[in-house]
């Protein structure tokens, strides 16, 4: 135990001091976020500080494989998929990259996890386990493609994404403790996270960018997948975690998609957005984190103590977001 504790120390340390680095890179290079009508920032501000947590959770996954904490096949899926996705990232934050080419690496980078990691074979549900046979790898391939792009499109606010990614792991750790399989990696995705949000914290010092969303997207992934696949949590308890990611991004899609708007163009019409217009991101974000942790997180406990009743639960609990998705008016202009 006291090794995963040091681990996660040295790892929060690193994004800390890492991402200080990383602002005066960006700087210096005058990667900039100025204020514009599709965003929700009111100052210019340096973006790409996601770079350090891609390096830290990278290499904290490699050392936590050569510590055996984790699988050599993971912290592979992890140096192959991630570094693609960050790579392609930290490219598009300095010039932009075609959507087609992002999306290919995407989809290669989740190829290459479910090759090493494997997919998810059976769906728990109230009636009996639904076998995805053959359909199970293409399904986990698209679900990770699309968490990474979710990913993209939610980090919108400060604080927002970064602080998901503390609030899943952390509802992780309590779904599977300290002795769990990967609890290595979500240990250390917490305190990376930390690390991060004390300079992304609202108001936001530096962005994630698109190395750091697109990345944070992909090492959820794996590590929902890996978690699943060792049984360290349930499908649906993984799943219930990210409600609030979820909801926003397919309410606002759908949205924009009935209206005839283009779905691929940027824009600020998701709900946490409307509401960062009325209540600030501070609110906003701090809001997030509080559904995160004394909602979502005890319906996903419920769901692991009663796997077969997850997808019912889900849906219950979704509710109420879907409801403030479509009440703010996701995927509409003011």
């Amino acid at each position: 135990m006291s090794t995963l504790i040091v681990l996660a120390l040295v790892g929060g340390l690193c994004a800390g001091i890492g991402t200080g680095w990383v602002r005066r890179y960006a700087v210096a290079r005058d990667l900039i976020d100025h204020p514009n009508a599709r965003g929700s920032h009111v100052v210019a501000t340096p973006r790409g500080g996601g770079l350090a947590l891609a390096v830290v959770l990278i290499v904290g996954t490699g050392v936590a494989a050569a510590l055996d904490l984790v699988s050599v096949a993971l912290a592979w899926a992890m140096l192959a998929g991630g570094g693609a996705v960050a790579g392609v990232g930290f490219l598009d934050d300095h010039r932009e990259v075609p959507a087609r080419w992002r999306l290919l690496a995407y989809t290669l980078a989740s190829g290459v996890a479910v090759l090493a990691i494997g997919h998810v074979q059976a769906l728990a549900l109230p009636g009996g386990a639904l076998p995805l046979a053959w359909a199970g790898a293409p399904l986990t391939l698209i679900a990770g493609v699309s968490l990474i792009n979710i990913y993209n499109f939610m980090d919108g606010i400060d604080g927002l994404a970064c602080s998901e990614l503390v609030c899943v792991c952390f509802g992780l750790l309590a779904l599977s403790g300290l002795g769990g399989p990967l609890a290595a990696l979500v240990l250390l995705g917490s305190a990376a996270g930390l690390g991060f949000l004390a300079w992304n914290w609202p108001p936001a010092r530096i962005f994630l960018g698109d190395v750091g969303s697109g990345f944070l997207g992909f090492f959820i992934a794996v590590v929902l997948l890996g978690g699943v696949l060792a049984e360290a949590w349930s499908f649906w308890a993984g799943l219930l975690l990210l409600g609030v990611f979820f909801v926003d991004a397919s309410v606002t899609l759908a949205t924009r998609a009935m209206r005839g708007d283009r779905v691929g163009e940027a824009h600020r019409t998701h709900a946490f957005q409307h509401f960062a217009q009325r209540f600030g991101h501070l609110r906003v974000t701090a809001s997030v984190c509080l559904v995160n942790l004394c909602w979502l997180l005890p319906a996903a406990l419920l769901a692991e103590s009663r796997p077969a009743w997850g997808l019912p639960i889900l849906l219950v609990s979704w509710a109420p977001l879907l409801a403030a998705a479509l009440w703010v008016g996701a995927g509409r202009p003011r």
